[in-house]
């Protein structure tokens, strides 16, 4: 099962984002087989979905911004060396990683170093959000910018796919805005409990569920949106 907080409901802050992912995930997560290396895995929030793999292996990095206390990390690496032999694994997944490595072009080669040839690659990044994990949060990438790293390292584009679009980008930002930041910044009423809790528990489903029942009607345009996900294959020498 797939936890609540990465497959929310309408009273989530991050509902959209969250609930997004998840649907993107599990659409494509069925392609991946085999012996499968979870990259920057955290605690491995998707790994009930990847039902065709038969090893599901957690790799991550132990440095400040993200805690792993409690967290389902098999091996932890230094930044720069997968330790795992040359073509070991049979597909890689990794979700909201890329944007906290700081050489991502150096560690792309190491990805497909210890993969197997015709192996798959599933990987989202944010495209429009705050900085997150601060101070190891580097790069917000254009889907243009991943397909282009992807390719001059041994890889060929299957499919390029997104997360939401314009308006519901806008939607999340506004209440992520409203949970983070407007509720407690307000005089007398950001020191209340119960003002916090109302927003919680009210205005944030509320906000949610109207939006929902509106967005079919809005125009869609993909040029500004909250993720890109990728497939990629590692190309046969």
């Amino acid at each position: 099962m797939v936890p609540k907080n990465f497959n929310p409901t309408y009273k989530h802050p991050l509902y959209f984002i969250r609930k997004g992912l998840y649907r993107k995930i599990s659409l494509y997560a069925p392609q991946l087989k085999g012996k499968l290396l979870d990259f920057g895995c955290g605690e491995k929030p998707y790994q009930s979905l990847f039902t065709n793999v038969t090893d599901y292996i957690g790799l991550d990095y132990d440095g400040e911004g993200h805690d792993h206390q409690n967290e389902g990390v098999d091996i932890y690496y230094d930044g720069k060396t997968i330790p795992f032999e040359n073509e070991y694994f049979d597909s890689v997944f990794t979700s909201e990683v890329f944007e906290h490595v700081f050489g991502l072009q150096q560690i792309l080669p190491e990805i497909n170093r210890v993969m197997k040839p015709g192996a798959q690659i599933l990987l989202t990044c944010p495209f429009a959000w705050e900085e997150h994990e601060i101070p190891v949060d580097y790069a917000r990438y254009t889907q243009f910018a991943l397909k282009d790293m992807v390719e001059k390292n041994g890889f060929k584009i299957i499919q390029i796919d997104k997360n939401g679009h314009f308006m519901s980008a806008l939607h999340q930002l506004f209440v992520l805005y409203i949970h983070d930041h407007w509720m407690h910044r307000l005089p007398i009423l950001g020191k209340s409990n119960i003002f916090k809790k109302m927003v919680r528990q009210i205005g944030i489903p509320i906000m949610n569920m109207v939006f929902s029942l509106v967005e079919p009607f809005w125009p869609k345009s993909d040029r500004f949106y909250l993720n890109t996900i990728v497939i990629a294959e590692k190309i046969a020498h």
